[in-house]
């Protein structure tokens, strides 16, 4: 729907999009959409109707929009992303659209709760974290600028695990997310292509999905691919009495689609995976060519069509698969081909952890994509004849940048094919992008320095305080007007007040109603009763070792000793969430570390109101939307140089949280912007890291000058928090005790003297208020808008093309 030309509906059905009252249009919708009676109806029957309304109303914007596009015949940036988190769609369409408060009307109008239908909406699983949710921001951002542009991903119909939290741990179980359907997508039969994969061939369905701009007319389009097999029954099979046969092969088609893996599980499913990555590029630039043919364009001038963004090495393979089809299918030469595909790719790296850039067997490519492998084989032949010229005389150069690693098993470098075949590579924060080019790619960098540069990442401020903070939201636009949610660089105006100790005190109101939210669910969910005048310490992402929620822990168990010895310390709420991979058995380890702590600290009548700890089951964007408002003290402690940037730490800032940080990500960024004295740093820095490695880190010197660690070590391998189980936890504790990757012992020290200072400022509140509102105040340079346009005019070269609206 958004680029291609599309019949604008007339007469009384297009003018019934925008005068139907909302009221109407939900009753209509459950008679007519869903066959139901009010009085039959369920709250996700009422639900459904409600998002149909609204659907209503976006209709002819994505009309329109797609109009505009194909008569204009716009440079289009196409972003290619194997994750789309996106999070539930109605209530930000509502904000976008403006009509929040008409829907609050029509549902009272109607004896129903906004509120109660809101939390009726699945969340689309379609992606694992970060990667995933910054791509949604920037779908969301790229419709409020008014570009031109299409996402491109994969319609997983069971997305990522729920998560169950147990005495033992986490429990992963299945995401249905599709069991009721989308009322939000609309399937496109008509567009279907095929992949051949190993031999076998695979359709793929396009869905498409609107997404909204801001305050505009500009509804851009989300289209994921959806997998069946050419023919979906055997009917000769099904003659000879073999049932299951005659619809294996559909079955077998459909997997590609059927689940999102974890994207830590590096040895398992790397068959599915590498499917998956070539189909749906393969469909997306299938897709691109007839739109390219459609508007009266050449194959030769995709470049000049569209600029394709690569959201880190999972969609690399459009190098090889752009140029087949333009040299097999468009039946150019090699060096037009080549010329086209650099000309039209681009590539942003979202890992400093070498062990996260994905490899795949050479056995495997040449099973499952032998055309595409002899492609990426003359590609390295061609790039290693031009390093032989630029650095004679250098074997080890050529094996660093070579796109086949060689070894026992042969691999395929993918971040390696991503840079060669693409003008420009981008990393996510400034330190990001630095060691990107001093070390993880600097041989690239060295060969073409001109193609490195850096976008920080940014987060949406509808989504992530509009919607997610409407006490907030209604604050700003009391202080600042509503020019914020489409220039965030209006939070500065806040500064102006920080002096007001009346407005200090309602800038506190706002940030307790966001903790009485959270209370609420807590309570709900876990029967936990949690205490609003403590501080809120929160720590919530993908559980993983170097973003080191064991470090955390650790503290926790420090605390407790000291308040069982009798200590005064401000009352603290530590709250975490997130999932582990289920195949990342020390991540999953760590989660069962956090449970066991709150287990025997929560049951505590001495903690009472002194210390609470809560492990928030299955995180999400739906979550995190009741949880970021509510963070007093962002936790964002992962060891210098392994965090590409971070976007959860700009939310809470964002939402007026004070970070706890180490020098790594996007927090050197925020702690410019905020100023030291409203962020607490501690840690290593990245060339300290370094210079520890280099020097032989042993973790046990470390641990012997620090009398409370080997307390704390010695407690947990008791089995105090494991039910007396004294090996439960030895694995963890021998990493951070003989290896610690990750040196947490290295910084624990510091991060105690961190805390400490947390705990003194946090007793002087109005010291506090004004630390939280310069946090908010000045982290509007960390929207999604902003890194969008950088986007827009530094890579991609598109331009706004402002969507007239109906008259």
């Amino acid at each position: 729907m958004a680029l291609e030309s599309s019949p604008s509906p007339q007469g009384p059905a297009s003018a019934g999009l925008h005068t139907d009252p909302l009221a109407e249009a939900i009753r209509r919708h459950l008679f007519y959409s869903q066959a139901k009676s009010p009085s039959l109806a369920t709250r996700h029957d009422h639900y459904r109707a409600l998002a149909l309304a609204v659907r209503d109303r976006l209709l002819q914007k994505w009309v329109d929009t797609a109009e505009t596009y194909t008569q204009s015949h716009v440079r289009t940036a196409v972003y290619l992303s194997a994750e789309f988190l996106l999070g539930p769609h109605l209530e930000n369409n509502l904000v976008n659209l403006g009509i929040r408060e008409e829907a609050l009307a029509a549902c009272a109008e109607l004896g129903l709760d906004l509120d109660t239908l809101l939390a009726e909406e699945p969340e689309p699983g379609l992606g694992n974290g970060g990667l995933g949710r910054l791509a949604a921001c920037f779908q969301e951002s790229m419709a409020t600028l008014e570009l031109p542009a299409i996402g491109y991903g994969i319609r997983y119909e069971f997305g990522i695990f729920r998560q169950q939290i147990t005495p033992g741990g986490q429990l992963e179980s299945t995401d249905p997310w599709l069991a009721q359907g989308n009322p939000w997508e609309v399937i496109r039969p008509e567009w279907s292509y095929p992949v051949e994969i190993g031999g076998q061939t695979v359709i793929g369905v396009a869905y498409d999905t609107p997404i909204l701009g801001y305050g505009v007319n500009t509804a851009n389009t989300l289209r994921l691919w959806s997998a069946t097999a050419p023919d979906a029954f055997d009917f000769a099979s099904f003659n000879a009495g073999d049932y299951a046969r005659a619809v294996l092969r559909k079955m077998q088609s459909e997997t590609l689609s059927k689940v999102l893996y974890p994207n830590d599980e590096f040895d398992q499913g790397k068959r599915l995976r590498l499917s998956q990555q070539i189909f749906f590029v393969s469909c997306s630039l299938q897709d691109m060519f007839r739109i390219l043919k459609g508007q009266g364009m050449k194959p030769e001038q995709f470049h000049l069509k569209f600029a394709v963004q690569l959201n880190d090495t999972h969609p690399a393979i459009a190098v090889a698969e752009l140029m087949r089809l333009l040299i097999d299918v468009h039946h150019l030469d090699w060096d037009t081909a080549w010329e086209i595909t650099t000309a039209s790719l681009s590539y942003t790296n979202h890992t400093l952890l070498p062990e996260a850039l994905e490899t795949w067997g050479v056995d495997l490519f040449e099973q499952l994509l032998p055309r595409q492998l002899e492609i990426i084989y003359e590609i390295n032949a061609r790039f290693l004849r031009m390093v032989r010229i630029r650095y004679p005389g250098h074997p080890e150069k050529l094996s660093r940048v070579s796109l086949i690693e060689e070894g026992p098993q042969r691999r395929v470098r993918m971040a390696h094919l991503a840079v060669v075949g693409s003008h420009h590579t981008n990393g996510v924060a400034e330190l990001h992008s630095r060691l990107l080019k001093e070390h993880l790619l600097a041989d690239f960098a060295e060969l073409w320095p001109e193609r490195f540069t850096n976008v920080t990442n940014g987060v949406t401020p509808r989504r992530w305080m509009a919607v997610a903070n409407p006490a907030l939201a209604a604050f700003l636009d009391d202080e600042l007007g509503e020019r914020w949610r489409h220039d965030l660089d209006a939070l500065a105006g806040l500064n102006d007040r920080a002096g007001d100790p009346a407005f200090l005190e309602r800038w506190q109101a706002v940030k307790d109603r966001g903790k009485r939210r959270l209370i609420q669910h807590v309570h709900d969910q876990l029967g936990l009763l949690l205490d609003h005048t403590s501080l809120f310490d929160v720590q919530v992402k993908r559980i993983h070792e170097y973003k080191r929620q064991h470090l955390a822990a650790l503290l926790i168990v420090e605390r407790y000793l000291r308040l069982r010895n009798g200590e005064d310390l401000p009352p603290r709420t530590f709250l975490f969430g997130g999932k582990a991979a289920p195949g990342y058995a020390m991540a999953k380890l760590i989660i069962r570390l956090i449970v066991g702590i709150a287990e025997i600290v929560n049951m505590d009548p001495a903690m009472e109101g002194r210390l609470r700890v809560v492990f928030l089951p299955n995180f999400s964007v739906k979550l995190g939307q009741l949880v970021y408002p509510a963070v007093d003290l962002s936790e964002q402690i992962s060891t210098a140089g392994k965090e590409a940037s971070g976007t959860g730490n700009m939310k809470m800032a964002l939402n007026g949280a004070v970070t706890i940080g180490t020098l790594d990500g996007a927090n050197v960024e925020i702690r410019e912007r905020v100023g030291d004295e409203n962020f607490f740093l501690f840690g290593h820095t990245t060339e300290q890291v370094a210079e520890l490695d280099r020097l032989g880190y042993h973790p046990m010197s470390w641990i012997e000058r620090d009398p409370m660690v080997r307390e704390v070590l010695a407690l947990i391998g008791s089995g105090q928090f494991s039910e007396g189980d004294r090996e439960l936890f030895h694995p963890l504790l021998a990493s951070i005790t003989s290896h610690d990757p990750f040196k947490v012992m290295a910084d624990i020290a510091d991060y105690r003297r961190a805390q400490e200072a947390v705990d003194r400022a946090w007793t002087d509140r109005p010291g506090w208020a004004r630390r939280s509102l310069a946090n908010t105040a000045a982290c509007g340079f960390f929207s999604s808008d902003r890194s969008i346009r950088e986007y827009a005019e530094r890579i991609w070269k598109v331009e706004p093309v402002p969507v007239p609206g109906q008259g």
